[in-house]
């Protein structure tokens, strides 16, 4: 690993519909974090829409990279480094932010490191816990992602589980579309969800034959879409709010189970949630609950480096140069990358 020294950090996220840019100091302090968000126009077709994703990364990249610097009053002379999320996400996206990455590395003959999307959020746990290094467990959460990782080292991880088909957050905007709320359905569900009763609906918990720490939210959704229409088709009443609540029961329980029988296997008592979901105010008081019963230091970052931000791009991009990653000009947007490749 290199020697630790000040670097300032210019990073760029474009793996979906935001574009982020940052100034990352060190990899743990924040100098700027700027995000432009697409949700407004995309919840008008009720999701993501890739080229439209794509053509405002484009509109919008240079202009937030030139508010990054100014808030963080630096120039592109103070940055030592460019950091950029190459994959996995949307191509047409990931392309945009690489190919700005590239240009102002060489412009400026700065070193290039690109940045796994999941990488960066569990990174988003350094930048406001000082005192936490690897290892450590960390549970990733998010629209695309449900992945059980164990951190051995700066840049070295291992999958211990992960969805087998919904992720997490894709499962909250299906069940949040079938009840009427609309995109994003996270946060509105989390919302409605205090309203209601988690017991007045029990659906089912996907636990999976010989893969333990492995996650399935499809046929939960099908549990509650089928309630939906079966009580329609009687002529029967549904309340939204017990059905989110019931729903996100369910699961938050097999997040926090899965997650807490890792922390007992691999006999490791630093935990830390990152992603979307992770700022869902039931995951996080479950997690915090788990936790503190077992004896477990519980990590988490606050909402602003949950969703998609350059900030966790900034601080994995740190700690990928000095274990020696450093791309060149060939550099490619990867959109199904896995974890640990370089």
């Amino acid at each position: 690993m290199k020697e630790i020294r000040d670097l300032n950090i210019l990073a760029i996220e474009t793996s979906c519909d935001e574009t982020a840019a940052a100034v990352v100091h060190n990899g743990r302090e924040v100098l700027s974090n700027i995000i432009s968000s697409q949700i407004d126009l995309h919840k008008l077709y009720g999701g993501v829409v890739p080229e439209i994703a794509s053509r405002k990364h484009i509109e919008k990249i240079n202009q937030v990279i030139e508010e990054a610097l100014k808030e963080a009053d630096v120039t592109l002379d103070d940055i030592d480094v460019v950091g950029v999320t190459y994959g996995p996400g949307l191509v047409g996206a990931l392309l945009v932010g690489v190919a700005e990455a590239k240009a102002i590395a060489f412009a400026r003959d700065l070193p290039l490191v690109g940045v796994h999307h999941i990488e960066g959020h569990i990174s988003a746990n350094y930048i406001e816990h000082q005192e936490l290094e690897p290892p450590f467990l960390c549970l990733v959460a998010s629209g695309g992602h449900t992945h059980l990782v164990c951190v051995r080292e700066y840049g070295s991880y291992e999958i211990l589980g992960r969805t087998r088909d919904d992720a997490a957050g894709e499962a909250y905007d299906k069940v949040a579309r079938a009840i009427g709320l609309g995109y994003p359905g996270g946060p509105k569900i989390d919302r409605l969800a205090k309203e209601g009763n988690p017991d007045a609906v029990k659906f089912p918990k996907a636990h999976i034959d010989g893969a333990e720490y492995d996650f399935s939210f499809s046929g939960l959704k099908s549990a509650v879409l089928n309630y939906i229409n079966g009580c329609k088709m009687k002529g029967e009443n549904f309340d939204p709010a017990d059905i989110a609540a019931s729903f996100q029961k369910a699961v938050v329980e097999v997040l926090v189970e899965n997650s807490m029988k890792a922390v007992d296997d691999l006999d490791l008592y630093k935990f830390a949630i990152a992603g979307g979901v992770a700022s869902n105010t039931a995951l996080r008081a479950a997690m915090k609950q788990a936790c503190k019963e077992k004896g477990v230091k519980f990590y988490y970052p606050s909402p602003v480096y949950c969703t998609d931000n350059a900030a966790m791009i900034g601080a994995a991009a740190f700690y990928d140069y000095l274990g020696g990653t450093q791309h060149g000009w060939d550099l490619n947007a990867v959109p199904n990358l896995k974890l640990g490749e370089r």
